[in-house]
């Protein structure tokens, strides 16, 4: 650790802020363009609602909370800080992000030829794949695995721009990870039943109590670097550890837990309600007709819940095929 990155006092917490050019633009231009596309759809007739727009200006607010707060500056010293920054950037705010739909509001701004366009897209076979937990799952446990049980912490420590690169990473795994799980903006094929989805968070709380409690166990500093980088000020090498273990095992199980209960929630909704999508078979049986639809440029709208607009764009794509021969 290079002596002019050791932080000699503990930062002040109203006084504070780190500055990120790249990614404050990113967030502004992102933001208007999100305001923008609402303005658009309501102006074409669609009501966009409020909880949407709300929920993107509360991953925002996350986003400048770990980035540009004291935390960002007290996750280069302390490991719990940046086990707590860890936490918002894979799990909390790509949560609140696919809650905003902005890949909905895209295709619902653009137009028939926007929407047909994101539909494609989305039906594509290598996005489907990516956009599934065979992908965004391992995704998962190897970021928390490969990031907190290695020598990577005191790397990123020395050298800052890998620790950009560590949170842009996790930012970027956390929302493929839950784009397939939350919401509604995936439809057709890439649209999982409620028993895969509490499956998936079920599992992701493997990596989650492994990281954390190999930190509170470990009797070794894993990543001495963060109190080496503190003189006179915070709690001692393995101290920090334990917290940030803590806060690993306790934090990131809690989030899953309460994700499971809502998924928990809409399943039993939707089973007494007696709408598709409770059995393991729904999504098997959504592939299989998504494959026959080809990829999404049909000028049909499915919608996975209805058998009958199901069916009427199945004979609609098998009528496309007969024409073709």
């Amino acid at each position: 650790m290079h002596p002019s990155s050791v932080l000699t006092q503990q930062p002040d917490a109203l006084h504070t802020w780190v500055f990120t050019p790249v990614v404050t633009t990113l967030m502004v231009v992102a933001t208007v363009l999100y305001v923008y596309g609402v303005v658009r759809a309501r102006r074409a007739g669609t009501a966009w609602p409020l909880t949407r727009v709300v929920a993107w200006f509360v991953a925002m607010a996350l986003l400048v909370f770990a980035v540009n707060s004291v935390m960002a500056e007290l996750a280069k010293h302390l490991f719990w800080a940046h086990m707590l920054v860890h936490l918002v950037l894979i799990t909390v705010i790509p949560m609140f992000l696919v809650l905003a739909e902005p890949i909905r509001l895209l295709a619902t701004a653009t137009g028939e030829t926007g929407n047909r366009r994101v539909r494609a897209f989305l039906g594509n076979r290598v996005v489907r794949l990516v956009t599934s937990p065979v992908v965004g799952l391992p995704l998962y446990a190897f970021a928390l695995i490969s990031t907190h049980l290695t020598g990577f912490q005191d790397l990123a420590l020395e050298n800052p721009w890998l620790k950009q690169l560590e949170y842009a990473g996790y930012f970027v795994i956390g929302w493929i990870f839950m784009l397939p799980l939350i919401g509604n903006e995936l439809c057709g094929p890439t649209k999982l039943s409620h028993p895969l989805r509490f499956a998936s968070f079920l599992l992701a709380m493997g990596p989650d109590t492994l990281v954390g409690v190999t930190l509170m166990m470990t009797t070794s500093e894993l990543a001495p670097g963060y109190s080496a980088s503190r003189a006179g000020w915070g709690p001692t090498g393995l101290e920090d550890q334990a917290a940030a273990g803590a806060i690993m095992w306790f934090g990131g199980d809690g989030l899953m837990m309460i994700l499971l209960l809502v998924v928990a929630f809409q399943w039993i909704t939707a089973e007494a309600t007696g709408k598709r999508g409770g059995g393991m078979g729904t999504w098997l049986d959504s592939a299989r007709r998504g494959t026959l639809m080809g990829d999404g440029d049909s000028d049909v709208d499915v919608d996975d819940d209805d058998d009958e607009a199901a069916l009427a764009a199945y004979n609609a794509r098998l009528r496309e095929m007969n024409r073709g021969r």
